[in-house]
């Protein structure tokens, strides 16, 4: 079953493709949709100097994919690739870039590498699922699968979140050639879906956005801002001119221009001059549904990062969970750290009526709109490029599993040749012995006994990124006096193990304590001990 616009179960989903019994890109039947949320953070905001750019991947309702954190050498990155879901070959650039990956650990449904770094010291993440509207959609309809019925035969659809950085991460040298490898992907293969990528190294940030079928967008990230990105579409001003000319900080399909004023899609109420193009108005939407699942996500990070910047609460508010014209990225008031990222992408709207586990405001508001640090996140990567150490050590690849309001983020040299089995083991068995289970168990106990167990929560998210800090800052040390390169990548991968081991440590001694507390409420407790 095919839906040209938006799923009929949600009226959320861009597109929805049911192969068999599989059902992908559908957030309340589907498996597979990653209903994510992005930060990116511009070299000058951060608190360090370097790029960041994190996701929450998330599964849709009902559904939680396992996820294990991996590296690919060259060799193992294969020419010929097939996708899972279009049923579409493509042929792979020799010579492939060794990169780490977030794949799914339960086969059958694609790859969806999801996030990672490539050897050349190359950031990226995808996707961010976002919408559309019915006139783009119309004037440039998705590629979908059609397979064959009625003697005729399949059609195989275009790329999507599946494939992306598979197809991409290792074939590029900079975060512009990022943007240049996945348009002229679009513009050959199209898409089945809407959605934006980030791409990063140590000088910049890229973000870009698909459009319809076979069109896209790209903006480079300012220096001293920060980008929000929920489920929707995001970038609210562009400049045709420069990325249609020198390409500075913008690019785009060669016809975009052609596009909208053919298919009258600029909504303006004045002449555009094509500098400072309504984006978000052409290509966007403004649904009721984004009001409750988009915007007060997007709401919510900015007032963290901007408490003072405008009034973000009351009757006199500047912006409001429902406002359609929320900035795509402000100057934060104080430069970001990891810690920054970890909390806004962990939160419930904490200090707001909002919260679901709130003890103070309307009740009646608890829960009304969508957590950023749902039940059903996959797993968060902080992707951190460090402009002051050597190549080889600038990228550290932070990484949490499950529920990001009960989780912990830990640090990991990117450049490696392998990773720690406790992220690289997972299966679809529910374990121990690996950091994605631990998680995800954790979670769901600590939100069962949630007044119990947050103050253990806190304390393992602390110790834990502490030590996580002191780990990488001692073998950072290490390797500035090393010059071998060969003893180098040794200090990096003992770091790793080391990090690896410090946190499968805190996180049984964490599940033991929420066990703990769970159990003494359950409901056939009795206060009195045997006689």
């Amino acid at each position: 079953y095919v839906c040209g616009t938006r799923c009929l179960v949600c009226n959320y989903c861009v597109v929805v493709v049911k192969l068999d019994n599989y059902i992908g890109n559908c957030d309340k039947k589907g498996e597979n949709i990653m209903a994510c949320t992005t930060l990116l953070v511009g070299k000058n905001a951060s608190y360090d100097g370097s790029t960041m750019i994190a996701r929450n991947d998330d599964s849709g309702s009902g559904h939680f994919m396992p996820k294990k954190f991996v590296v690919v050498k060259a060799d193992e990155q294969k020419e010929k690739y097939r996708t899972v879901i279009s049923h579409l070959d493509i042929k792979l650039p020799k010579n492939p870039l060794r990169h780490t990956e977030m794949p799914n650990a339960v086969d059958g449904e694609g790859i969806w590498a999801a996030s990672g770094v490539n050897e050349a010291n190359v950031g990226m993440t995808a996707t961010e699922t976002i919408t559309s509207n019915p006139r783009v959609l119309g004037a440039d309809p998705l590629v979908v699968y059609k397979p064959a019925a009625d003697g005729e035969k399949e059609i195989p659809g275009g790329i999507g979140e599946e494939d992306i950085v598979h197809i991409v991460l290792p074939y590029i040298k900079t975060a512009r050639e990022g943007v240049k490898r996945l348009g002229s992907l679009l513009e050959k293969y199209g898409t089945y879906e809407m959605n934006g990528i980030a791409f990063q190294d140590v000088n910049e940030i890229w973000w870009l956005e698909t459009i319809g079928g076979h069109h896209w967008i790209a903006k480079k990230v300012p220096d001293d801002v920060y980008v929000v990105m929920p489920n929707q579409q995001g970038i609210d001003d562009f400049d045709f001119v420069d990325a249609l000319g020198k390409k500075k900080e913008h690019m785009c399909s060669a016809d975009m221009k052609e596009f909208i004023k053919s298919n009258h899609l600029n909504l303006s109420n004045i002449e555009t001059d094509w500098t400072h193009f309504d984006i978000r108005s052409a290509f966007g939407s403004h649904d009721d549904s984004d009001h409750v699942y988009n915007t007060p996500r997007a709401w919510y990070m900015l007032r963290y990062f901007n408490p003072h910047t405008v009034s973000w609460d009351g009757a006199d508010a500047d912006f409001t969970p429902s406002s359609d014209d929320l900035p795509w990225c402000l100057v934060p008031e104080k430069k970001i750290t990891v810690e920054d990222v970890k909390y806004v992408l962990s939160s419930h709207y904490q200090g707001t009526v909002y919260d679901p586990y709130g003890a103070y405001g309307d009740k009646s508001m608890r829960g009304a709109y969508r957590s950023i640090g749902i039940n059903r996140n996959d797993f968060l990567s902080v992707i951190q490029m460090r402009p002051d150490l050597e190549k080889d050590a600038q990228a550290v690849e932070w990484v949490a599993f499950a529920s990001n309001a009960f989780n912990v983020l830990v640090p990991f040299y990117a450049d490696v040749l392998t990773t720690p089995e406790y992220l690289s083991n997972t299966t679809g068995e529910v374990s121990t012995d690996n950091f994605y289970w631990g998680s995800r168990m954790i979670a769901a106990m600590a939100d069962a006994s949630y007044k119990k167990s947050i103050f253990h929560i806190e304390r393992y998210k602390e110790k834990v990124m502490s030590r996580g800090h002191e780990i990488i800052g001692r073998y950072d040390a290490l390797l500035a006096q090393e010059r071998d390169v060969d003893k180098r990548m040794e200090l990096k991968t003992a770091a790793n193990e080391e990090v690896a081991a410090m946190v499968k440590k805190e996180t049984i001694a964490t599940l033991d304590k929420v066990l703990y507390e769970l159990s003494n409420q359950m409901k056939n407790s009795y206060s009195r001990s045997d006689a």
